[in-house]
């Protein structure tokens, strides 16, 4: 073999056994979903279970809240995901069609904002909400997603939107549309497939987001599926199997819901980082 033959080889290689390294946390989660208690536990690791069940899904399902918590996961994933496309479709816009005094600083925040650490900032937003009262309600949670995930969206669906050319809007205008009907017919179709890759975004910050819901949500009501997951750690142990067959079925959703649409993520993200 030549040399550059040996070099494919080795970065091959490499590259396999970072996937196996990445891949491997979710192989064991799953493994120990269908162990039973004896498998998990056992002094000598179980690398597939030896004698499948589905105790540990039934447990799961049956801690308390479980399904008020599917539903609160649903109903703050659901908000989150329409409202932030919305407004960061409307956003990005204006910034990359309008030209207005301060528009370079509206750009270098939305920069900024992605810089801060959301741990930096739980207590300040706890202390806001508890403010106007508003801990412990699923609204908190959503407006907190959204100042998270606004700036992200909105840039990448500025760039997106810089790459349709301006012309088309004004020669739909000249051929009789108004503004708004030739951003209705000529922009948004074209930007369908940024505006699928920011909802996935939305949507997995959403789903997988646990600091922000654990310190605003108390009540076991009214908490979210990340939430609930801790529910299995108590002071007189850890329920591992229970605790991975509900990792499971937390993840199940998002796994859902990227192939169902990853066609478009790659497009929409690669297109609106194509040109600033």
């Amino acid at each position: 073999m030549s040399p550059r033959a040996w070099r494919r080889l080795g970065w091959d290689g490499i590259a396999l056994a970072v996937l196996a390294l990445m891949v491997f946390p979710i192989y064991w989660m799953l493994a120990t979903a269908f162990k039973p208690g004896r498998e998990i536990l056992s002094l000598t690791p179980v690398w597939v279970p030896l004698h499948p069940t589905l105790d540990n899904f039934a447990t799961a399902i049956a801690v308390p809240f479980f399904w008020n918590d599917v539903v609160n996961s649903v109903l703050i994933v659901t908000a989150t995901v329409v409202l932030s496309v919305g407004l960061a479709f409307l956003a990005a816009l204006a910034v990359a069609r309008f030209r207005f005094r301060g528009r370079a600083a509206v750009l270098a925040m939305l920069i900024g904002i992605q810089m801060v650490p959301l741990s930096a900032l739980v207590i300040p937003i706890f202390l806001f909400y508890d403010s106007l009262q508003l801990t412990d309600t699923l609204l908190a949670v959503v407006l907190t997603y959204l100042a998270f995930v606004l700036p992200f969206m909105t840039w990448t669906l500025r760039g997106f939107i810089v790459n349709v050319p301006v012309e088309l809007e004004e020669q739909a205008m000249t051929d009789g549309c108004s503004r708004t009907g030739a951003f209705l017919r000529i922009v948004f179709p074209l930007v369908a497939p940024a505006l699928v890759a920011t909802s996935v975004f939305a949507f997995i910050q959403a789903w997988n987001e646990y600091l922000v819901a654990y310190v605003l949500l108390r009540s076991g009501a009214h908490q979210t599926l990340t939430v609930w997951l801790a529910s299995f750690t108590t002071s007189h142990g850890t329920d591992w199997g229970g605790l991975m067959a509900g990792a499971t079925l937390t993840a199940l959703p998002v796994v859902i819901f990227f192939l169902v649409l990853q066609r478009h993520i790659t497009t929409g993200l690669t297109a609106g980082a194509v040109k600033g």
